[in-house]
């Protein structure tokens, strides 16, 4: 008897060295998007237990934070004659102010229509008090998102280059 033990005793030491850090895992705590097996920092910042499975996180490089750069174009980047480039801007400003035009008239004939709130009522309206409602409300919305495209392009021009 005493051989059979003896022959048992590499295997069990393998056995033991297999399933003991499995066994000896602690409890893991979620915090949001960290995990700990800390008990009470995990009571403190009131994390939730992880049930169900082992967790392994594997940490990541952390990274300095990169501080902002202005634009530059990599050197790998083709490079535009400045002429070419003034002409583009250019290009770009005059199809802007184009747009800006016809959303500022657009935003006019809206505010016509609108008038503060009591849009003339046509015929189905009259038949139908809801549709009038409805209609006002559309063209509410309607000035609302004229109003904002004419501050984007007014956003845009500003950000090209005077001429």
């Amino acid at each position: 008897m005493n051989r059979t033990i003896q022959s048992l005793i590499p295997a069990l030491m393998c056995l033991a060295v297999l399933v003991g850090p499995a066994a000896a895992q602690d409890r893991i705590y979620r915090c949001g998007n960290e995990y700990t097996n800390n008990a009470s920092q995990a009571k403190e910042r009131g994390c939730k237990l992880v049930e169900g499975g082992n967790v392994t996180v594997v940490e990541g490089a952390r990274s300095a934070p990169a501080a902002p750069k202005a634009s530059v174009a990599p050197s790998s980047a083709p490079r535009v004659d400045p002429n070419d480039q003034r002409s583009r801007d250019a290009d770009a400003r005059s199809i802007l102010e184009s747009e800006l035009r016809k959303a500022e008239t657009r935003h006019a004939e809206l505010l016509k229509e609108y008038n503060n709130g009591a849009p003339e009522r046509n015929a189905l309206d009259l038949r139908n008090p809801q549709r009038y409602m409805e209609r006002t409300a559309e063209i509410k919305a309607s000035l609302a998102r004229s109003e904002s495209d004419i501050a984007g392009i007014k956003r845009e021009l500003a950000r090209l280059p005077t001429r």
